[in-house]
């Protein structure tokens, strides 16, 4: 099959086959191409859906990104059950091989610095939610006051529904904040990321917490047992733990996966909700950016 080269992550070699019914971005099935001692996990894609152009179209699409998501998302997955991946950004493609060979030399000290630190880990999502809009819970405020003795009282109760909503988000920030501090302490690393859009996730409630934890494979079992102990203390809040996920949220080399899951807009912004969006819908949720394509 001819076309483009999509490049899903870069691995140390693994003896361990893929799924052979694994089926990657636009359908072609994920390959490996060793180079310096460094595997990347490749496949096909079309030009005509994958070039500078069209992919720049298809990034205003979130139907098809969502797609494109959840099907790098899988080749992720499969992956992380054989390997320790360092995944690339979503929509990372080049013209052909060499492309991704010059690729792997141009960075191959970032990716083996940070394959090494990811060895034998796996990024656990933990993300907490206050499950009461204060706005909702002290009702609307009181009809315009027709008498000073009517006035007194509407302020009154304005002052306290404002102290209600300013307690309540004190004890959820807190409990997060004190949530953080305990599940940091057992990790290896740890990544506050920004409160999600509630619009964008549709998650019910306020996001108070968005954090990733890096955690070696051997001691998930005890991290996921030490979140749901957290879980009898959060009256009024919801504690989601995700995972286990390729360590997105801590790959930093250069052109590897999100680091920050703040400030994005455009492009780059809505291929990452798109890829959040996969790891969440994957098959087993910190990102993705523009075609790179080599030459």
């Amino acid at each position: 099959m001819t076309g483009l080269r999509y490049v899903y992550a870069v691995c140390h070699p693994f003896g361990t086959p893929l799924q052979a019914q694994l089926s990657g971005v636009a359908g072609d099935p994920p390959r490996t191409l060793i180079h310096h001692g460094l595997v990347a996990v490749v496949s096909h894609v079309p030009e005509a859906d994958f070039s500078e152009e069209p992919l720049r179209a298809h990034l205003e699409d979130l139907d098809w990104l969502s797609a494109t998501a959840r099907a790098h998302q899988g080749v992720i997955d499969a992956l992380t059950t054989v390997t320790t991946p360092l995944p690339l950004r979503l929509g990372t493609v080049f013209r052909d091989d060499s492309g991704v060979r010059m690729m792997i030399e141009a960075r191959e000290e970032d990716f083996r610095r940070t394959l090494d630190r990811l060895e034998g880990k796996v990024e656990w999502g933990v993300k907490v939610y206050a499950e009461t809009d204060p706005e909702a819970s002290t009702g609307p405020p009181p009809a315009e006051p027709a008498k000073a003795a009517s006035g007194r009282d509407y302020l009154r109760r304005r002052r306290m529904q404002t102290r209600a909503r300013e307690d309540m988000w004190q004890q959820a920030e807190t409990f997060a904040t004190r949530l953080h501090e305990r599940l940091s302490a057992y990790a290896a690393d740890s990544r506050l990321h920004a409160p999600q859009n509630a619009v964008l996730s549709g998650a019910a409630g306020r996001n108070v917490l968005n954090a990733a934890y890096l955690v070696p494979r051997s001691d998930s079992e005890e991290f996921v047992e030490l979140v749901d102990r957290t879980k009898d203390d959060a009256s009024g809040m919801r504690v989601e733990l995700t995972g286990p996920w390729a360590a997105y949220s801590f790959a930093e080399a250069e052109g590897t996966a999100e680091t920050a899951e703040a400030g994005k807009a455009g492009e780059a912004g809505r291929a990452e909700e798109a890829q959040r969006a996969g790891r969440a819908a994957g098959p087993a949720e910190p990102s993705a950016g523009s075609a790179e394509e080599g030459t």
